[in-house]
């Protein structure tokens, strides 16, 4: 009752009179997200389904410094963006489950399960919990991670220059939202620009579309327009804007993103900074690009370039030779695993340990695993990923293999056939006797042992022989009495 009691408070207090409050048990207050940061992102529960999900709050109490004209249009713009957002359907894009729903307090919509928006990641902790989250301590990217992050904005936004026809307007870090498991996911659709060209008129199929320039305003709130820090020159320059405008904001992203979380340029909201940066551009030099790793120069200066013909353009990016690492690559397979098939993923499953080892223990627990145990509904497929679980259970915690590891092991424990799912657990039965409590011993694990014993191959019935003296000490006398020496003896 104390937990209802928790998490209809946390309801109300986040979502009064909101109804999707009807749909959603709203939980801790995990991060935020979007222009300005102005979106609370909780952590979710489905009601029907109990799926994860989180849910994005705007509190209407945010708008009172502005005045009555200004409100209208900031509700304006974050609904449209809200619900642009809702439209598009791509594995690189934050995905909605459920629409904006608005409440005289709040706008509030649901997605898929979030950790935080990248400008959190970067310090940028405005309308966070505080204190801050327990995974902010010490968080820091991964260069495996940033690779792999970068890459997956690159499609997202080939998906959207090239099928959607569209320019976001806005990358910036606020924009980008890291989910549960780590992907990096395009969101912040509220400046995003449509081509102009009337794809209705068969005439106009195969034109090249054009973006019509829309000039940042002073006397309208920063929030609803783009980043300066992040906008592309030729808003400035050349009064000008198209899908290498993208492209220039993916080029200040990478800059921040190893340069502490500092853009090229601070414009703090002032247009006047703005263009003279702009003109500063035109004559770039090279100790601007900071903590840029040497072998991305190159290409970032190429990105930052003021003239956007010169800028690779996302297909591009996506094929430069700091992303051909194995750590990348194998993140980048993994996203595609339910396009192969079961030979091409078995193949790659064999040499999954090898690269395990050297990925950090987050980014296997976040990308690795829940993708590996997708697979296992296949019991087929288990033996070629149990090693790499296995292995992975070896690296984490007693508290993270029982959080993360464990709840997918113990279906696998009841399977018998094929017959290599109880021989691959024989063989590591030290690691999950040193790794399962007791109790989960008594419930999961001797009973997968007696299972083994039990079956007519020789091949188990040998290895179980071999394998029992070495653990026996760790089995309690009255299941060792009464179960496994009874089994043993059918042998003799």
């Amino acid at each position: 009752m104390d937990m209802f009691n928790k998490l209809r408070s946390a309801v109300t207090s986040a979502l009064p009179g909101n109804p999707l409050s009807k749909d959603f048990d709203v939980l801790n207050h995990i991060a935020s997200g979007g222009p300005g940061l102005v979106w609370k992102i909780y952590n979710a529960i489905k009601k029907t389904t109990k799926q994860e999900a989180a849910v994005f709050v705007f509190e209407k109490k945010l708008l009172e410094k502005y005045s009555r004209r200004d409100k209208e249009l900031i509700v304006e713009t974050l609904k449209k963006g809200i619900s642009q957002l809702t439209r598009l359907r791509h594995p690189k894009i934050l995905s909605v489950l459920h629409p904006l729903e608005e409440s005289r307090e709040t706008l509030a919509f649901a997605t898929e399960p979030v950790f935080s928006c990248l400008a959190n990641v970067l310090n940028k902790h405005d309308n966070m919990p505080s204190p801050l989250p327990a995974d902010f301590k010490d968080y820091k990217l991964y260069e495996v991670e940033i690779k792999h992050g970068l890459l997956q904005l690159a499609e997202g936004l080939a998906f959207l220059h090239n099928d959607v026809k569209m320019v976001h307007c806005n990358i910036c870090p606020e924009s980008i939202i890291i989910n549960k498991n780590g992907s990096w996911k395009i969101a912040g659709f509220d400046c995003c620009i449509p081509n102009s060209n009337q794809q209705s008129d068969p005439s106009f199929a195969n034109a090249e579309p054009t973006f019509p320039y829309r000039e940042w305003d002073p006397d309208l709130p920063s929030i609803i327009q783009p980043c300066l820090d992040y906008l592309a020159p030729e808003f400035a320059l050349t009064m000008t804007c198209c899908r290498g405008s993208d492209m220039f904001s993916i080029g200040v992203l990478i800059h921040a993103i190893f340069n502490y979380g500092k853009p090229l340029y601070e414009c703090n909201n002032q247009l006047s900074m703005f263009k003279k940066y702009s003109e500063e551009l035109r004559k770039f030099r090279s100790s601007l690009l900071g903590n840029v790793p040497v072998e991305l120069h190159e290409y970032v200066k190429l990105l930052l370039n003021t003239e956007p013909s010169v800028r690779p353009d996302s297909d591009q990016l996506t094929k430069i030779p700091y992303f051909e690492d194995v750590g990348s690559m194998t993140l980048q397979f993994m996203d595609t695993l339910f396009q192969r098939d079961n030979l091409q993923k078995s193949h790659f499953f064999k040499g999954l340990p090898k690269i395990i080892e050297k990925l950090p223990k987050r980014v296997n627990l976040q990308r690795i695993l829940p993708a590996l145990t997708k697979e296992c509904v296949n019991a087929d497929m288990i033996p070629f990923v149990l090693p790499s679980i296995l292995l992975m259970a070896e690296q984490v915690t007693e508290k993270e293999y029982m959080m993360f590891i464990f709840p997918e092991l113990k279906p696998m424990f009841k399977i018998k056939e094929p017959i290599q799912i109880l021989l691959l657990f024989m063989q590591n039965m030290n690691l999950l006797l040193k790794k399962t409590p007791q109790s989960e011993i008594r419930n999961h694990v001797l009973p997968m042992i007696y299972q083994a014993l039990d079956q007519n191959s020789p091949q188990l019935q040998e290895i179980c022989l071999n394998i029992i003296p070495t653990f026996a000490e760790l089995i309690d006398f009255s299941s060792l009495k009464s179960h496994i020496l009874p089994r043993i003896k059918r042998f003799v």
